[in-house]
């Protein structure tokens, strides 16, 4: 449904932090089902684990998040821009399940559970081959930048 050009396009994020490569399926106000293509190119395997390589967990939380961030920009109808961020207010009952290495495709699939005062909770997990890898609620929220950063 959307190739990295068009992902690039919802997500201020780029390389080496761009942990969402495609998304598969987008119901804006509800849900999204995305991938990242996990390979031993990246930067993080050179040090964790060098000998074992080993995706850290909060990648894998932040490929979830970028996935609802996905989802709420379009479910928002708008586009990151200079003037705004969208980003972490929690993490909730994260567990992770199963390792995740090089040659790994998470499938990111992130349903929105609720949205109160500008603070949207999302429930998400990270497969791998239909075995859930991680899981975790994440309260996500979109503020305009003030004068001296985001507040």
């Amino acid at each position: 449904m959307m190739d990295i050009h068009e992902i690039l396009r919802h997500l201020p994020h780029r390389y080496p932090i761009i942990l969402v490569d495609r998304i598969l399926e987008l119901e804006p106000g509800k849900r999204v089902v995305a991938i990242k293509n996990v390979s031993i190119n990246e930067p993080v395997f050179m040090g964790h684990f060098p000998h074992y390589p080993v995706m850290p967990g909060v990648l894998i939380v932040e490929a979830m998040a970028q996935a609802a961030a996905v989802l709420s920009f379009v479910s928002m109808g708008k586009k990151p821009d200079e003037d705004s961020v969208y980003y972490f207010a929690g993490i909730d009952g994260a567990r992770f399940k199963r390792p995740v290495g090089p040659g790994d495709q998470l499938r990111l699939e992130v349903e929105i559970l609720r949205e109160m005062r500008g603070v949207v909770k999302f429930g998400g997990k990270a497969l791998v081959d239909g075995q859930v890898a991680a899981e975790a609620e994440l309260l996500c929220t979109y503020r305009k930048i003030e004068a001296g950063g985001a507040r």
